[in-house]
């Protein structure tokens, strides 16, 4: 076996922050649990904020530090979004009891990849639209592998004044014995036990692991607890470790709490970048691609029940794509073009994403020369845009009917969501090729001379017919014509027709060619 941990040291801090500005992601920010200073950013550190000090000291140090409460549920959504990602890569995928870590088996998926360096690349470029910051670790065991990711932390915590040892960032183990070599040297506090009884352990001198193995297990076990020891053993190789992969959900469901009101589009945009990159992470762990998702807003309501009259609690956009797809810039450039046409009637301060239409499907593979696929892939990007810019009302086709006379061969209708140049040819079946596409409102009237038809005053040459149509009865709206095809002086091709029987004598112009 090979683990590949991926811990997320900053993790909390990022997910709140996912929804600031890039100007307010640079000032001073902490998390409070209880009113302890619990995560800082860098910002907070040079002005002096710790872990562990009282909310009313942090304020005193640094007035114009931005305070928010810790959210495991939040914490929860963001790591889950960084396991998709790592599903796209191997299909062993586990989250770590330990906090904030994502374990990847790699054994198996390491030859398809082009090797564990290739692999770390194109994984951290999936992992960077999410913005968190990555200490990875590899080793025979997962336990292990998570143990040596966290030590990572230590070198930061060194930065920040804390007096634990570390370990360079980015450790790995090929063997079971380099393994165990490092974890001699990690520090008692990286185990869950240990953490819990850090001050009693750092009393009786175990600062290290090989410390801890010094001792007799009997009396620990009795002391501590038998957890202690399972979590090292399982660490080192020395009991078995069976993880249950992760599945992500047939559904995507994420919701963002803003930490300021919303009172844009932009604002509300750049929120929803949050939610669509988790959105593309779920969609590649699926191997999937996105048919259509909602944007739901959850507005703010005022104090005043008279001016809430009218204003909805929420407001709810849907985005269709013209062809399933899962690539970011298009789902982002679709749902400004939504947003642009949907005022909001009041501030946002919640956003909901849902996904339940999508289909199973590789990503398209890349093309050096263009192709009719490629073509059509455009036409879709274009439709897909003008139906988030216009609406869905504002983007019509022409669909071919089973009628022989020109004016009810064809009707206005929505261009489909999904689909293009897929659609089903008519009852009728395809219109004749010598039929112009230009055809007038209304037929124009023509004047004649020697029997023969005119245009602009001069003579038309014809060039071919008649094409008998007798069509109409059934309707009361009978039509009984012969049609040519005649070039004017210009050079220029025109669809014309002479009268029969019921209706009006004499020549029309019907439409033209080119």
């Amino acid at each position: 076996m090979h683990w590949l941990a991926l811990h997320l040291p900053q993790l909390s801090l990022e997910a709140f922050a996912a929804t600031l500005s890039e100007a307010e992601r640079h000032a001073p920010l902490a998390l409070v649990v209880q009113h302890r200073i619990v995560a800082v950013n860098g910002a907070a550190a040079e002005a002096g904020v710790r872990t562990g000090l009282k909310r009313a000291t942090a304020l005193a140090l640094a007035p114009a530090l931005r305070l928010a409460q810790a959210e495991p549920a939040r914490d929860a959504a963001a790591l889950q979004a960084v396991a998709h990602v790592a599903l796209a890569f191997s299909p062993m995928v586990v989250l770590d009891d330990g906090p904030a870590t994502v374990l990847m088996e790699l054994a198996s998926v390491l030859r398809y990849h082009g090797g564990p360096a290739r692999l770390r690349t194109r994984l951290h470029d999936a992992l960077a639209p999410l913005g968190h910051r990555l200490q990875t670790a590899a080793a025979p065991t997962a336990a292990g592998a998570a143990l040596l990711a966290r030590w990572g932390q230590a070198v930061e915590g060194d930065r920040a004044g804390n007096a634990h040892g570390g370990l360079a960032h980015g450790a790995h183990a090929e063997d079971l014995d380099a393994l165990r070599a490092r974890l001699d040297a990690a520090p008692v506090w990286l185990l869950g036990p240990g953490r819990e009884h850090w001050e009693a352990l750092q009393g009786m001198g175990l600062h290290t692991l090989a410390d801890l193995r010094a001792l007799p297990r009997a009396g620990l076990a009795r002391r501590f607890g038998e957890s202690l020891l399972h979590e090292l053993d399982r660490a080192r190789g020395d009991a078995p470790d069976p993880r249950q992969p992760l599945q992500p959900p047939a559904v995507f469901d994420s919701h963002l709490e803003l930490y300021a009101r919303a009172d844009t589009t932009d604002q509300v945009l750049h929120g929803a970048g949050v939610l669509l990159a988790r959105l593309i992470a779920w969609a590649q762990a699926r191997r999937a691609r996105i048919a259509a998702f909602t944007l739901r807003m959850r507005h703010e309501r005022s104090r005043r029940h008279d001016a809430d009259e009218g204003v909805p609690a929420h407001t709810t956009l849907t985005v269709e794509l013209a062809e399933p797809g899962a690539d970011a810039a298009q789902l982002q450039l679709l749902l400004r073009e939504r947003l642009a046409r949907c005022p909001l009637p009041a501030p946002t301060l919640e956003l909901a994403l849902h996904c339940r239409r999508w289909v199973q499907a590789e990503a398209p593979s890349g093309e050096l020369f263009p192709s009719r696929q490629g073509q059509r892939e455009g036409l879709l990007r274009l439709l897909e845009r003008l139906r988030a810019r216009l609406g869905d009302d504002g983007v019509l086709r022409l669909q071919p009917l089973a009628d022989h006379r020109p004016e009810h061969a064809q009707r206005l209708q929505a261009a489909p969501v999904q689909g293009v140049g897929s659609t089903p040819a008519p009852a009728g079946g395809a219109l004749p090729l010598h039929r112009p596409a230009w055809l007038l409102p209304a037929s124009q009237p023509l004047h004649e001379r020697s029997a023969l038809p005119l245009l602009d005053g001069r003579p038309l040459q014809i060039l071919s017919g008649p094409e008998r149509i007798e069509a109409g009865w059934w309707d009361a709206d009978l039509a009984a014509r012969d049609y040519f095809i005649a070039r004017d002086d210009g050079g220029a091709l025109v669809w014309i027709y002479r009268t029969r029987l019921a209706e009006p004598g004499g020549w029309f112009l019907q439409g033209r060619f080119g």
